[in-house]
């Protein structure tokens, strides 16, 4: 019998055994539990409390025992002299393994190395786990067991759940600053008869009993200018988006956006907004807008620069980039080290150009504007220069976090450069939105906001698998 076997053997052996105490191991209603973080936060020596949680550690000292009992808080220390327990409860104390779950009623004090504890008065059994836990030591290192074992990967390591917790308090915040905002928060269809909002490729299924195709969105955006159409002023969604594509450290094919529409506002007040609410999140979460992760240093002090695209261009590329020819952008373009696929176009290649010697090197806020009409086919064109739409793209930490619109609203134009778009395959557009827009829709402005890429930038982490909880992975075998 190998070691797991055999632990396996012997923790079945105590479930029989707690059974036969009369004990359910895996059944125990414990209410009036206080959390690790409000016990310490309203420590009181002599103050008698009630606490719960999984056992990471056991100190065994004969008669006296020291175990930690951790919670989404943290990891709360008590302290078991066995004398001290009823015979019963000293029997199922005998039975407790690492990983198990019990729930202790006790008072407070402070150990002679200062550390807050509770003494143990009571003990109860609640849940018993069969299979051990990571290391003591190293916790779960192994990278891609994290990812697929995310619950061992919680229990180990206290940064990776400081991580994911802080997540859902960046999300939380996100919303309630729209709200104080006023804005509306809505839910579109996730399934949509015609992918649109982003030029990405989709998910596709099936319905059966309508026996029609459907996809997963791409984007909620041509669902919210329905809503603007409808006579809603300001919504926003925190919504799912599905883009059957690559995966690498800054994409999954799952991710989360915030979008946010704002009838008569453009695209320099979502810019605004955007930028108010990230500033925010840094002095709540991370103690300010100097953010320092490891030897990189990035700066959310306001107010941020706003840089027109084609004068990032010519910074990088030369003064002269728009005035030579095609072909000696694209030979220029490879002197500077930007490799182009073939077949691209010649904006598309100003755009890798942008994306390789701009974004990737851009760390701290900068908003860049006006983009290219080709570029972005659902934002309204410039008043002075039709071959440019009001947009921002705002870039941190070498990557796009943020688009903002001056959103298109023109029903004539918008079919027209859905329809280019499109190419031959007209029955990709969706007639539905450009029904509404026929309708009429208010000038309006328009943001998105990339989740997993802002908590990224907030906690430093390395690869957006490092704040999903449960990111894409290629199943074993």
């Amino acid at each position: 019998m190998d070691d797991t076997n055999e632990l396996l053997a012997v923790r079945r052996g105590k479930i029989e055994r707690l059974r036969e105490l009369g004990v359910d191991p895996f059944g125990q209603v414990f209410p009036g539990v206080l959390t690790t973080g409000r016990i310490l936060e309203e420590f009181a020596e002599g103050k008698t409390v009630r606490c719960a949680g999984r056992v990471i550690a056991h100190r065994d000292m004969g008669k006296s025992h020291f175990l930690h009992l951790q919670d989404e808080d943290g990891k709360l220390q008590i302290y078991v002299q066995t004398k001290a327990l009823a015979e019963r409860e000293q029997e199922i104390f005998k039975l407790v393994d690492l990983g198990d779950f019990i729930g202790a009623d006790g008072t407070l004090f402070v150990t002679r190395t200062g550390e807050k504890s509770v003494k143990v008065g009571a003990l109860t059994f609640l849940s018993k786990a069969l299979k051990p836990l990571p290391g003591k030591w190293h916790g779960l290192q192994d990278v891609e067991q994290r990812y697929r074992q995310r619950y061992l990967d919680l229990i180990s390591n206290p940064e990776s759940r400081q991580t994911l917790l802080l997540r859902s308090r960046i999300v939380e915040d996100a919303r309630r600053f729209f709200q104080e905002k006023n804005f509306l928060e809505v839910e579109t269809p996730m399934m949509q008869t015609v992918p649109g909002g982003a030029a990405a490729q989709p998910f596709v299924t099936h319905h059966n009993a309508l026996n029609m195709g459907l996809f997963l969105r791409i984007a909620p955006e041509l669902y919210l200018k329905r809503l603007l159409v409808g006579g809603f002023g300001k919504v926003f969604e925190l919504n799912r988006n599905f883009r059957n594509e690559g995966i690498s450290r800054k994409h999954n094919p799952e991710f989360t956006m915030l979008e946010a529409y704002w009838a008569y506002a453009d695209y320099e007040a979502m810019a605004d907004l955007v930028e108010e609410l990230i500033a925010r999140l840094a002095e709540k979460f991370c103690g300010g807008t100097v953010l320092r992760h490891g030897e990189k240093v990035i700066d959310l002090t306001r107010p941020w620069p706003r840089k027109k695209y084609r004068d990032c261009i010519t910074e990088a590329a030369g003064s002269d980039w728009f005035t030579i020819s095609a072909g000696e952008r694209r030979a220029r373009a490879a002197q500077l080290g930007v490799e182009l696929a073939p077949g691209l176009e010649d904006f598309e290649v100003t755009n890798q150009v942008y994306e390789k010697l701009v974004e990737a090197k851009t760390m701290n806020p900068l908003f860049v504007t006006h983009l290219p009409r080709e570029l972005v086919p659902l934002a309204k064109q410039n008043a002075d220069d039709d071959s440019v739409v009001d947009v921002y793209e705002l870039v941190i930490n070498g990557q796009e976090i943020s688009p903002g619109y001056s959103e298109l609203n023109d029903p004539i134009v918008q079919r027209q450069r859905l329809e280019h778009q499109a190419g031959e395959e007209t029955q990709k557009l969706d007639e539905d939105f450009l029904a509404a827009m026929e309708h009429g829709m208010p000038p309006a402005g328009g943001l998105g906001l990339g989740i997993d890429r802002l908590v990224i930038l907030l906690t430093g982490a390395e690869s957006i698998r490092d704040v999903i909880l449960f990111p894409l992975m290629k199943p074993k075998g």
